[in-house]
């Protein structure tokens, strides 16, 4: 095989889940800093504060001043030997006078007693702009080899100079080991917190999860977990009869209590448990699954109060690069970490340290290159969005910097702003040039304009597609679905009306200030499509979801985890519930898929349960699932297909060689339902499934609104794992089109992400018939198609991370396309005029 390049896949991968992996980690930079610190970091004292570093006999006389008179002493520890023993013991070394009270004393004159522990003992005295260099040298060299290191030195005015030749304050006397590079890694139990093991946050109960309404009184149910008086549980009969004792009332608002009579409530006294009493008890009992359950609706994560989110031992923080500990470097956002580096770089270095360097500026020059500037280093990879951690790969993979490769990359242009598309450009044909072969999945027009070949697949979704209709240069893409909204000759229109918000019908946010928020206020009109948007690193994703989503389910009871921080969220009442549909995958088992996702199986399994057939050989709709033992083959255990385990290789799938990839048994595959047996009736796609079941209203209706966004080519078998990032989305938004539940606010993140222009037009239907049926839609988007047919936009900006996090404009599209201070306007402009 010849002309086939080694492979690297970069893929819009769900970010990892663990709260140790961050953007340092991903691209390696925590292991060279963490080398580099090792190498170059200066110990500063844990008690005086001062630089600790070994010092020379050379470097001490360089740091003397250059007149005046110098005592060089050393210290000689007494360790409990008799007075007698010392004098003798100094007289044989041939030094008889020591350094007391400011003064030399003889050393048979000295006043030695019974708690002295020290002996500063006069190794020589000299005038500095008199005495010759290396007999100042070779005094301290002598002090500091008798003195295990140390030597003093007393100026004029009895000013005291301590040194040593070890890692070790000779002014407190505190002696420090030489630092492994695995003291600054906050994964090794060197160097992370011994608290919160590296995490940066412990986990404890939630005050405002347990007393959610403090307008509450203890016998309406304050305390959450106890309930009031009617419930009638032992807890509360304890507190009623704790609070009758020390003469509380059960009666009053929990918050018009006075504090001393709350801290009793919640701390617990003497003869008391308390709130934090009966939840340690119920940390005794976490081996029961359901005390779990129950633990973690009333738990959430604080900052670790040892280290406050720093993750490292107070040993590791007591390092400093350029007065900056290895915690304030993380906390930088990429590009004051290239700065930084770049001056610190800019100094005299040695060959190994200049090694590490050009690593960490490597990676840092590409993940500002690639529109990530504003994260910092210490982020947390699960609270990126899919295409940051697709850009924090490519970063990865530039600062390896192979060439002859080939790159294939699964829709890079995610979750970044129109402005930001020319950089990822410049960074895929510098890949390009290397020289690398770069393959890129993309439905971005400017993305796509950008390539030299174009392979364009179709013409339709399923069974429709999988033909190449054009393969060439751009210019000649000639009239497919993909040419023509290229061309322009196709697009997606303007609404012909807008909904304008009503007066009193508007959720406001006060006070947000989460991350990179700066304490703003923004209102979001009810009963309509909005969107948010701005530059990537805005404070899109911190507003609606960190905020906005939390804040609503918290104060709707269905707490998702504590809020970013706000002052308040006014016009909850409006809402009568809120949905998140993010970009997360929906399963990773291969036995989910559409008719179990739905819940239409259920009903298939009846019907075939019901058939002649089923009921003459005794079968029952259980022996018609392929995830419980009947029916099913056990072989396969119902999936379909083996996995071969590859060692070292990706394990291999094979199909099953009993059931041949069919998941159930010979006797009940010979069952027909209207002569289709289950697993004919699991290779249908949604829409013959429609015709198939049109009888069945039941399963009718829960396959329509698939077919409604735009899935009727999925197979109703179809692993759910298996589904494209926009495959997965819509999916998820075909949940709440059934029916017409009015009164949620439903946000969308990035609901284009995977879509043609053609499937755009079918969401941008989906999401009008929500706002139709009485529902609030909001939209963190880029996609200037969606943009354009919103009724409302809020654009935040005006750049990312630390310059980000204010509100542009708010208004219809037309009032942020003649915006002057927009970028999204600015781009914005032309989809309104055409």
């Amino acid at each position: 095989i010849s002309g086939v390049p080694p492979a690297i896949a970069i893929d819009r991968k769900d970010p990892v889940r663990t709260s140790r992996s961050s953007v340092g980690t991903m691209t390696e930079l925590t292991d060279y800093v963490k080398l580099l610190f090792a190498r170059q970091g200066l110990l500063h004292c844990r008690s005086c504060g001062r630089p600790v570093r070994p010092e020379s006999a050379q470097q001490i006389q360089k740091s003397l001043p250059a007149a005046g008179r110098a005592v060089i002493t050393f210290p000689h520890a007494m360790e409990g030997a008799a007075e007698e023993e010392v004098r003798r013991d100094l007289m044989r070394l041939g030094y008889d006078r020591l350094w007391q009270d400011g003064r030399i004393v003889d050393l048979a004159d000295a006043g030695i007693g019974d708690d002295t522990l020290s002996l500063d003992v006069l190794a020589d005295r000299v005038l500095l702009e008199k005495a010759p260099v290396q007999r100042v040298v070779d005094s301290l060299e002598t002090a500091q080899r008798l003195g295990g290191g140390r030597v003093d030195v007393w100026l004029d005015g009895g000013e005291r100079r301590a040194f040593s030749s070890r890692l070790h304050c000779a002014l407190c006397d505190i002696e420090y080991q030489p630092p492994l590079p695995n003291l600054f890694s906050f994964n090794s139990p060197i160097g992370a917190c011994d608290t919160c093991r590296g995490f940066g946050r412990v986990i404890d109960i939630d005050l405002d999860l347990i007393i959610p309404d403090r307008s509450l009184s203890l016998s309406q149910g304050a305390v959450k977990p106890w309930g009031g008086a009617a419930e009638g549980r032992m807890e509360y009969d304890d507190l009623e009869e704790f609070c009758r004792r020390r003469r509380i009332s059960l009666h009053k608002p929990f918050g018009e209590l006075t504090p001393h009579q709350q801290a009793a409530i919640i701390d617990g006294t003497g003869d008391y448990y308390g709130i934090r009493g009966f939840f340690q008890w119920l940390e005794t009992k976490t081996y029961k699954m359901h005390v779990r359950v129950y633990l973690s609706r009333f738990r959430s994560y604080d900052l670790c109060p040892a280290c406050r989110g720093a993750r490292f031992k107070p040993e590791t923080l007591l390092y400093r690069l350029e007065d900056r500990t290895i915690a304030d470097i993380y906390a930088m956002n990429v590009a004051a970490a290239l700065a930084f580096f770049t001056a610190y770089a800019s100094g005299n270095r040695d060959e190994a340290t200049v090694l590490v360097l050009d690593e960490i500026l490597s990676r840092l020059r590409y993940l500002n290159d690639v529109g990530l500037g504003y994260l910092t280093l210490d982020r947390q990879s699960r609270t990126l969005s899919g295409g940051e951690v697709q850009r924090v790969a490519l970063a990865s993979s530039l600062g390896a910097s192979l060439v002859n490769s080939l790159y294939v990359l699964d829709e890079p242009s995610i979750g970044l702003h129109p402005r930001d598309n020319q950089r990822l450009i410049r960074i895929l044909h510098r890949l390009r040039d290397l020289p690398n072969t770069i393959v890129v999945v993309e439905h971005d027009p400017a993305i796509i304009r950008a390539a030299d070949m174009l392979l364009d697949l179709g013409p339709r979704a399923g069974e429709e597609g999988g033909r190449v209709i054009y393969f060439g240069p751009l210019d000649r893409v000639g009239d497919s679905l993909t040419g023509q909204y290229l061309s322009g000759r196709r697009q997606i229109p303007l609404p012909t009306r807008r909904r304008r918000p009503s007066k009193n019908g508007w959720l406001t946010v006060k006070g947000a200030a989460e991350n990179n928020l700066g304490n703003i206020d923004v209102a979001v009109p009810l009963l309509t499509l909005t969107c948010i948007t701005g530059v990537s690193g805005s404070g899109k994703s911190t507003l609606a979801e960190e905020i906005l989503y939390k804040g609503l389910a918290r104060i709707k009871g269905t707490g998702q985890g504590r809020p970013g921080r706000h002052r308040e969220i006014t016009g909850a009442e409006m809402v009568r519930a809120v949905e998140l549909v993010d970009q997360r995958p929906i399963g990773r088992t291969p036995r989910a898929n559409v008719l179990t996702y739905t819940k239409a199986l259920d009903t298939v399994r009846k019907l075939f349960a019901a058939t002649p057939e089923a009921r003459e050989r005794g079968l029952t709709a259980g022996h018609f699932s392929f995830n419980v033992a009947g029916g099913r083959c056990e072989t396969c255990k119902g999936e379909g297909f083996e996995v071969v385990e590859m060692q070292f290789l990706s394990d291999v799938l094979i199909s099953c060689p009993d059931c041949r990839g069919r998941r159930f048994k010979p006797e009940v595959l010979e069952v027909a339902y209207n002569g289709r047996s289950i697993h004919q009736v699991l290779e249908m796609t949604v829409d013959q499934a429609i015709a198939f079941f049109a009888d069945h209203g039941k399963i009718v209706r829960a396959l329509e609104p698939l077919q409604q966004v735009g899935l009727g080519y999925i197979r109703l078998g179809q692993p759910v794992s298996t589904f494209s990032g926009g495959e997965a989305q819509r999916l998820k938004l075909s949940r709440y089109l059934g029916g017409r539940r009015g009164g949620r606010l439903l946000i969308f993140d990035e609901p284009t992400t995977g879509l043609h222009f053609a499937d755009i037009a079918i969401l941008l239907q989906c999401l009008q018939r929500l706002v139709d049926a009485d529902n609030s839609v909001l939209v963190i988007e880029h996609n200037l198609d969606v943009i354009k047919c919103a009724d409302w936009v809020i654009d935040l900006g005006p750049e990312g991370g630390d310059a980000g996090g204010s509100v542009v404009v708010t208004g219809p599209p037309e009032k942020i396309a003649a915006s002057p201070d927009s970028h999204t306007g600015r781009f914005l402009s032309p989809f309104l005029e055409n």
